[in-house]
C-alpha cells in the first residue's frame, strides 16, 4: 500500500539504486546456480483440462528432452516427476560484478525526471543523506 503524498510531484526527489537485470545479470546453468531441482529431481504437476496445461505437456513429451515418468492424480492432474542430474526449467540468473546505478531524479512515481546519475555511490549517498537533513530542519521548524 503506497502512501499517497501531500505535495505535489514536483515538491519531491526520488533517490534510486537500480540494476537492472539486462546488464546487471545473466543467465547461468543449474550447475553453477547450485540448483537443488537439477541435482535431486523435481515434480510438476499440470491441468491438461486447461489449454496451457495441454501446450505444457506437449512440451514436456515431445521438445524437452528431459527424462521423467508421468501419472495421472486422483485429482486428475498429470504429475511429471523428472530424475535428477538434468536442467530444470527456471532459466536461472545471478548478478554479475556490475556496480549498481545509482540516481537521483526530480519528482516521484506520478512524474519522474530524467535521472542524474552519480558516478560514486558515496556522492549519492551524501546526498540523500543531505536531503534528508534538510528534511528534518523543515520539520523542526514546523
Amino acid at each position: 500500500m503506497r502512501i499517497e503524498p501531500v505535495l505535489p510531484s514536483r515538491a519531491y526527489q526520488t533517490f534510486q539504486v537500480a540494476a537492472p537485470r539486462s546488464t546487471h545479470f545473466e543467465r547461468v546453468t543449474c550447475e553453477r546456480f547450485e540448483c537443488q531441482a537439477a541435482t535431486n529431481g523435481w515434480v510438476t504437476a499440470i491441468d491438461e483440462a486447461t489449454e496451457l496445461g495441454q501446450k505444457q505437456a506437449y512440451y514436456i513429451r515431445r521438445s524437452s528432452g528431459r527424462k521423467f515418468s508421468e501419472e495421472k492424480t486422483p485429482e486428475g492432474l498429470t504429475r511429471f516427476t523428472f530424475a535428477g542430474g538434468q536442467d530444470c526449467f527456471q532459466g536461472h540468473q545471478q548478478r554479475i560484478e556490475v556496480p549498481s546505478i545509482y540516481m537521483v531524479r526530480s519528482g516521484d512515481y506520478r512524474s519522474l525526471g530524467r535521472p542524474r546519475v552519480h558516478t560514486r555511490p558515496e556522492f549519492w549517498v551524501e546526498e540523500f543523506a543531505e536531503q534528508t537533513n534538510k528534511i528534518r530542519d523543515l520539520q523542526n521548524r514546523g
